[in-house]
């Protein structure tokens, strides 16, 4: 006896799993793996946001000088670049999940160990080993959502999961306000906090799946279609779920069961897979023992958009962190209190939500390239506001709106820059691009103090404004990919 009810064993499934996987609508198991993701995402954030807090406490109890506060910011930074680019050639050889667990696992256990350091010197040394984890999980986290992502929502998926950034930065600006002005250890308990994700890695370890495409490209098939099969047997968010012929035909519908219009489009994009696959398939995939180089990245079909990302990756690096990570201590050196300092800025990072919101809507509508040079603009005009503000309320409307502006950009940043590598070298791209880009978040805090003495935060801020108008040309050069299926 047989029908769409029945348990098939095994199934029979049309098409390549890669082909199956984007014609899929968005199911349960897509908003498990991008909350999954996004949580981890959320630490990140909150790690990298508690040290802006952390070196204006401890100017003010070590008594330890710009300079130095500098140096134990980059670190990190340092960390994060040399990790990005590790992360992303290691994600493209054992795998997107195997990575993305074990920087949770660094950078956790490192954090907490930061809260015992003695000596700013032990803090530097140990704010770089955080940032190896820091900078390897976040390209293989994007790239993880983008390859799993229906191309039609694939770009709102990534900014999505970068929205949780802006959840760990609010996290951290909170216990910035309330734990680390309690007393001279404060800024201890704060970073003793960034061990939570140690423990999430085993969480992340045991619940997230392997990426299809990757796991096509190393040869391993079976696993591809038995990870596919999982998300084609699971319910359909808003829907019933997939029938039992459904599954046999690869997920697939009319658009009027469980897909509804969404799993109609796909089928307008590759119902005839089958035939003449679109994507990479196992004829087409390299040799399961091939192994990506960097210098796939500059061949001639790729060179000119690894360019422009790099460069749009160093520039909005170079003013976000300088601007973000000082601004406590901006604050506190224009005459505010330490208290007040962190409750500005705290209002400050509540910009960037709706910032988020804003480019999840338009990367779909409007498209990658034109949303981030768009928000890269509104960057540039919200910094040199800040550069000229004056009051604490032009000081605030200033800051939320480079808040907007700023985190909207980096949405649209993460939703483009897996999609313009095959997948052969996609986590090798993006971490590249990625470490060039910490590469000026290392030079960013180092020269902050320097600007700020020559010309005040007048002039630190109309240097950022000039870098954001560089990236927004940097973003007009890159490849229009909205919509179109990763290869």
């Amino acid at each position: 006896m047989s029908g769409p009810d029945v348990p098939l064993a095994p199934p029979v499934r049309a098409g390549d799993p890669a082909t199956r996987l984007d014609g899929l609508p968005v199911t349960r198991r897509h908003v498990r793996l991008l909350l999954g993701s996004g949580v981890g995402w959320t630490f990140d954030a909150m790690d990298v946001g508690l040290i802006s807090f952390v070196i204006a406490q401890l100017a003010v109890v070590w008594g330890t000088d710009a300079t130095a506060l500098g140096w134990v910011a980059s670190a990190g930074f340092v960390g994060m670049a040399v990790g990005a680019a590790l992360g992303g050639l290691l994600a493209d050889r054992i795998g997107r999940r195997q990575v993305f667990a074990l920087t949770l696992l660094v950078y956790g256990v490192a954090t907490g160990a930061s809260a015992l350091a003695g000596s700013v010197a032990v803090l530097m040394v140990l704010r770089f080993v955080v940032g190896l984890g820091l900078g390897a999980e976040l390209p293989v986290a994007s790239t993880l959502v983008s390859e799993f992502a229906p191309p039609r929502i694939r770009g709102r998926a990534v900014v999505v999961l970068e929205s949780f950034w802006a959840v760990g930065w609010i996290l951290a600006a909170l216990v910035g306000y309330l734990v680390v002005p309690s007393g001279e250890n404060g800024w201890r308990w704060a970073l003793a906090l960034g061990a939570l994700p140690a423990v999430y890695a085993v969480v992340v370890r045991r619940g997230l799946p392997e990426s299809v495409r990757f796991l096509q490209a190393r040869g391993r098939h079976a696993e591809a279609d038995r990870v596919v099969a999982e998300l084609e047997e699971s319910r359909a968010v808003g829907h019933g779920g997939l029938t039992g012929a459904q599954v046999r035909d690869g997920g697939r519908s009319d658009g009027a069961g469980a897909g509804g219009p969404v799993a109609a489009t796909a089928v307008e994009t590759g119902a005839d897979a089958a035939v003449a696959p679109a994507v990479e398939t196992a004829a087409d995939a390299p040799a399961a023992g091939g192994r990506p180089r960097l210098a796939e990245l500059w061949a001639p079909t790729l060179r000119r958009r690894t360019a422009a990302l790099w460069l749009v990756w160093f520039a909005v690096n170079f003013s976000y962190y300088g601007a973000f990570i000082w601004l406590p201590s901006l604050l506190a050196a224009d005459g505010h209190t330490l208290v007040r300092s962190f409750e500005y800025t705290l209002i400050i990072t509540l910009g960037q939500l709706p910032g988020y919101a804003a480019a999840a809507v338009l990367v779909e509508t409007w498209g990658r390239r034109r949303t981030l040079a768009a928000f890269l603009a509104g960057s540039a005009l919200a910094a040199g506001l800040f550069a000229a503000a004056s009051g604490d309320a032009q000081i605030i409307g200033a800051g939320l709106l480079l808040s907007f502006f700023n985190l909207g950009a980096w949405g649209a940043l993460y939703a483009v820059t897996p999609e313009l590598y095959p997948t052969r070298v996609r986590t090798t791209g993006a971490g590249w691009a990625a470490g060039i880009g910490r590469t000026a978040s290392v030079l960013a805090p180092l020269a902050v103090p320097q600007l700020r003495e020559a010309g005040g935060t007048g002039l630190l801020f109309t240097v950022f404004a000039a870098v954001f108008v560089v990236a927004a040309l940097g973003a007009l050069a890159l490849p229009e990919r909205t919509g179109e299926t990763l290869t």
